[in-house]
């Protein structure tokens, strides 16, 4: 464990107290029309004749859709916005400055509708805490807002958030799409020792995290409620 998540912080944050980037397969039948395949037949002589129908009709596999939300589920969880949001952060894809102590991580998603659709021009805010536990209430450190591109994608350059009394790992996030509604919540790390007591963890909001010789990166697709 990197020695910054072994780290607790002095600040605090009342405590009034998935979503992944996954891709989600379509399955799909190829029927075999031929007369010696009866109901009984084993699986894998279906499998042999399919795979020569489908070369001769050079039908491709089907595209995998998109794991977000087909309108038959409910969107990104909102959460509490907590008493340490600013307005007014500057726009920076990066929210960390030279020197800054932490764990690189970069976070990186896409946004989308309701109806599997990428937002383009979606609004993101992130805030955090940084690497003793503390926010910077007085300035914009570890704070900034950013605009996904024409297919919905979106990058974070920051480092893991450090602890503090009464809350695990957690980044702060407002997102809306162009002239709607914001989503208020926040982003969790996994097998965090303390997310089974903090009363505001929620395990759809999880990240995927992966660790490598440089940092860590995490990714989290947003699902916003909009058509």
């Amino acid at each position: 464990m990197p020695a910054d998540e072994q780290e607790t912080g002095t600040g605090h944050e009342p405590g009034t107290g998935g979503q992944d980037d996954g891709i989600s397969r379509k399955n799909f039948i190829v029927a075999a029309g031929a007369a010696g395949i009866g109901a009984l037949a084993l699986p894998t002589a279906v499998s042999a004749v399919a795979a020569p129908a489908q070369a001769r009709t050079g039908q491709r596999p089907l595209t995998p859709t998109p794991k977000c939300d087909d309108g038959d589920d409910t969107p990104t969880h909102s959460q509490m916005e907590g008493p340490y949001f600013k307005p007014g952060s500057p726009e920076r894809a990066s929210i960390v400055t030279p020197g800054m102590p932490g764990t690189p991580l970069t976070v990186s998603g896409i946004v989308y509708s309701m109806s599997c659709t990428p937002l383009a021009h979606a609004l993101l805010d992130f805030w955090q805490a940084d690497y003793y536990g503390n926010y910077d209430n007085y300035g914009y450190k570890l704070r900034g807002h950013q605009y996904t591109d024409a297919a919905g994608r979106f990058t974070l350059t920051t480092i893991v958030p450090g602890l503090y009394p009464g809350r695990t790992r957690h980044i702060h996030v407002k997102a809306q799409a162009p002239y709607q509604g914001i989503l208020t919540t926040q982003l969790y790390f996994p097998n965090e020792p303390r997310n089974s007591s903090d009363m505001l963890y929620d395990p759809a909001l999880l990240m995927k995290v992966q660790t490598g010789p440089s940092g860590r990166t995490a990714k989290f697709d947003f699902v916003l409620q909009v058509p």
